[in-house]
């Protein structure tokens, strides 16, 4: 594994949580067009997967049709994500492109600390081990009750993978973990889900202007 730190005035990492429901395809769409219009070339990519052996990976995890173990499903998250920054991540960020990741590591801790109820010190070494110091500089958390997470979810044709189709109590783990990072994490910025996509995007403007001005010499 290329194990080179990611160091000076190289791409920015930003990555995308919540909940199933929260809006997260919405507005990765409108992250990456509204940088491009700066002049910023930018990678969006997603969790699991983002290459070959890594996609193959998520079918795998994703496979409702039998059961996985908590530890066996973490094993293979942190497996996709070793491929994942060591063939797309990392790369794009050395070369100056932004990188932006639909889900990154906090969301194993929301998934399978909170969610599984795994311990989070386990998750930690493997980070340590996978990400060799790498972390987004930006989490957007966009937060919504799981009962609206849920609403904006019936009705749209599928059945349901692995995550999307466990019950409430454990949804609401997973927010409740996602929110206890964020109160642990000042790189994780929580946006209320529930509010209008105009006064949630204005909101992320002003946090990738930020961003964009910290790199600016």
């Amino acid at each position: 594994m290329n194990t080179k730190r990611v160091t000076g005035k190289k791409g920015k990492f930003i990555a995308l949580e919540g909940i199933d429901g929260a809006g997260k395809s919405t507005h990765s769409s409108w992250i990456a067009d509204h940088l491009t219009r700066q002049g910023i070339s930018v990678t969006a990519t997603r969790e699991p997967g983002g290459t070959p052996i890594a996609e193959r990976l998520r079918t795998i995890l994703l496979d409702r049709s039998e059961v996985m173990t908590p530890l066996a499903e973490l094993l293979i998250m942190f497996a996709a994500r070793a491929e994942h920054i060591d063939k797309i991540i990392r790369p794009a960020l050395l070369a100056g492109r932004w990188v932006l990741c639909d889900r990154f590591t906090d969301a194993s801790y929301a998934y399978q600390g909170g969610g599984r109820q795994l311990d989070s010190a386990d998750i930690s070494r493997l980070e340590q081990m996978t990400q060799n110091g790498l972390r987004p500089d930006l989490v957007l958390l966009l937060d919504a009750p799981v009962e609206v997470g849920l609403a904006r979810r019936h009705g749209q044709d599928r059945s349901g993978d692995r995550f999307e189709s466990l019950d409430f109590d454990f949804k609401q783990r997973v927010r409740a973990a996602y929110l206890e990072r964020s109160r642990i994490q000042d790189w994780i910025q929580v946006l209320d889900a529930t509010a209008s996509i105009e006064s949630i995007q204005e909101q992320i403007r002003g946090h990738l202007d930020t961003l964009v001005l910290s790199q600016r010499p």
